[in-house]
């Protein structure tokens, strides 16, 4: 649970976190099973990486969209930077990062962010970000700024974007794609029946095709979409998402809960027990994914570097096999 006043920065006077949400009805909030929950963060790897992230001004969506992995992830100094600021123009039912106007572009921010890998020593970095419908090119360039300096000072880190839709942003695909990230995610989120209730302000074949350019612009680029399960979707319609993607040419999967940030957001219809994800995770292997994370506790960042690892062997495999006579 997360409270829906929210204090920005000390002395700030407090406001909605989520304006469009505060005078919504509240929705029920069912008690999560046992294997939904986790321990509070507490270990000395965890308060470090805080001490870092702290330390060089930085927004993670490990904290600005509560994931629940924060912990273990931390723990491991794994932390997802979240660029272009901490306030979201968009207002999707099922996410908490704020909403709102937000403030200009830091420019010294993409030097700020490599610093913090370098200091971090990772292996593999996810880089996110909020969406900046306000912006011409809807942050399209910072991305690219953002993976140059990290290339600069951490040239052996495997780097991932998970990046917006870009909607009506022409060019912002092709900046970011130039800059040759590793792996580039764009999450569906959600069944197409579902995008006016849950991400009203994007459009599921846009998303879909954005997908499908990247791929078609740099044939080497991982792509990567994920789909949360418990809003009342149906397993055909999951079944056609993962068809979809693969028709987008895209390599790899993530399928995890929806857990409601409070009960001003979308209601959790069902909590899908860990037997329905082993089950999806087999059959969007069939389809062809190259890799598939499928778990109540997944999310896009969690475990990235790791499955990134398992993509390229996976797709070294592919390539072998295809050139066997």
């Amino acid at each position: 649970m997360v409270t829906l006043i929210d204090r920005r920065n000390p002395g700030e006077t407090q406001r909605p976190r989520h304006p469009e949400k505060a005078h919504r009805p509240d929705q029920p909030m069912p008690a999560k099973p046992a294997w939904i929950r986790v321990r509070a963060p507490s270990s000395s790897g965890y308060l470090a990486t805080r001490a870092i992230v702290r330390e060089n001004g930085l927004a993670t969506v490990c904290e600005e969209a509560g994931c629940p992995n924060i912990g273990e992830c931390w723990e491991k100094r794994h932390a997802t930077m979240m660029i272009m600021g901490d306030v979201c123009t968009r207002a999707c039912a099922f996410c908490n990062v704020a909403t709102g106007l937000p403030r200009p572009l830091d420019t010294d921010e993409p030097q700020r962010v490599a610093r913090a890998v370098a200091a971090l020593g990772l292996d593999h970095v996810v880089v996110t970000s909020v969406d900046r419908d306000d912006l011409d090119d809807g942050g399209g360039a910072h991305f690219a700024a953002t993976i140059s300096e990290i290339r600069a000072r951490a040239p052996d880190t495997s780097i991932e974007v998970l990046i917006p839709d870009f909607l009506r942003k022409h060019g912002a695909l092709d900046q970011v794609v130039e800059a040759r990230p590793d792996v580039l995610n764009h999450n569906l989120e959600t069944v197409p029946s579902h995008y006016v209730r849950i991400r009203p302000g994007a459009r599921y074949f846009h998303s879909l095709r954005l997908l499908q350019q990247a791929k078609e612009m740099d044939a080497s680029l991982f792509t990567k979409s994920g789909l949360m399960v418990g809003l009342g979707e149906s397993r055909d319609e999951i079944l056609q998402v993962m068809d979809d993607l693969r028709s987008a040419n895209v390599d790899f999967l993530t399928i995890g809960q929806y857990l409601a940030p409070s009960s001003k957001h979308a209601e959790v219809k069902r909590y899908v027990p860990p037997d329905e994800f082993a089950d999806l995770k087999r059959v969007a292997l069939a389809k062809g994914f190259l890799v598939v994370a499928a778990s109540p506790m997944t999310r896009s960042s969690y475990h990235a570097g790791d499955d990134f690892r398992r993509l390229k062997a996976a797709r070294a495999e592919e390539i072998a096999r295809a050139a066997t006579p």
